[in-house]
């Protein structure tokens, strides 16, 4: 990259290619849980298309579904497996936490639009500590200082004031989302910082290796992904939904999943037969035989 001080402009600026924002701020945290869901959760591959009353358009996202995995197996994983090989362990984990620092920035804004306090304070003092300790955020120390990450975004904002989430819609290049998701999609990508980056050529080049980074940051699900899933289409649906009906209700207290998951805690959670976050009270209990049913 060349050597120029990029500056903030408030200004409205192009969008950057679609792969960005919806893919880097659900398509991580789905993607890694649904390999989970393969082990605990039935298919309804016997359903028929349309059959939900979640999603009216089954076949048509169907389509773009197998569109988008077919983009994500000939393009993305290549380029995110030579990322991985060239570029250092702790490196990417300055690349993953640089953008995880501006994503703070915007989950101040929306965390104090839905009036929750304590989530926006901490992302405040979140910005703060890992851009003047943290080297501009390649350094998360704020969470070595138990300061939580509560991740939020405009779809969430606009659910917290009564706007139904609508259909289930699966969007090329960006995944799964529903309407109202859809509609609050270009009010997160230019409220990120990294959207108002001038020139363009910074912005472009930070946002593809914001995508590359977080599709290399799943490269050990994929495999498990491929080989339990028997219908991945409706388990990536359902707990992308699931997911979003959780945050909705604020029963996490507005925590949204990281932009990457823990591959050793994954595993643990799929041979224990649980969903993340899942109780392990409730995983024994599942296991258990039922007895007079």
């Amino acid at each position: 990259m060349t050597i120029q001080s990029p500056t903030l402009n408030t200004a409205t600026s192009p969008a950057a290619p679609a792969l960005g924002r919806r893919l880097l701020q659900h398509g991580a945290a789905t993607v890694s849980a649904v390999v989970l869901l393969a082990a605990c959760s039935t298919t309804g591959s016997q359903q028929g298309y349309g059959q939900s009353p979640q999603d009216p358009y089954e076949s048509f996202n169907r389509s773009i579904y197998s569109f988008n995995m077919a983009l994500d197996r000939n393009i993305m994983q290549p380029i995110a497996r030579g990322y991985q090989d060239v570029v250092p362990s702790p490196a990417r984990t300055g690349v993953s936490n640089f953008f995880g620092n501006l994503g703070d920035v915007w989950s101040l804004v929306n965390n104090s639009l839905q009036l929750k306090g304590e989530a926006a304070m901490s992302s405040f003092f979140r910005v703060a500590v890992n851009s003047t300790f943290g080297l501009g955020g390649l350094l998360d120390v704020a969470t070595e200082m138990r300061l939580e990450r509560y991740k939020t975004d405009f779809g969430l904002t606009l659910g917290h004031w009564g706007v139904a989430t609508g259909p289930y819609l699966m969007l090329p290049f960006l995944g799964p989302s529903t309407v109202r998701d859809t509609v609050a999609w270009p009010v997160d990508y230019y409220g990120n910082p990294l959207a108002q980056l001038h020139p363009d050529s910074h912005r472009y080049a930070l946002t593809g290796l914001r995508v590359i980074d977080s599709r290399a940051n799943l490269l050990g699900t994929t495999d498990l992904l491929e080989s339990a899933a028997l219908d991945p289409y409706i388990m990536m649906r359902d707990f992308y939904l699931a997911q979003r009906k959780a945050l909705d209700s604020d029963d996490d207290g507005g925590m949204l999943d990281d932009d990457y998951y823990d591959e050793d805690e994954a595993l643990e959670d799929l041979e224990a037969g649980r969903i993340p976050d899942e109780p392990e009270d409730a995983a024994a209990e599942a296991s258990q035989p039922a007895i007079g049913k």
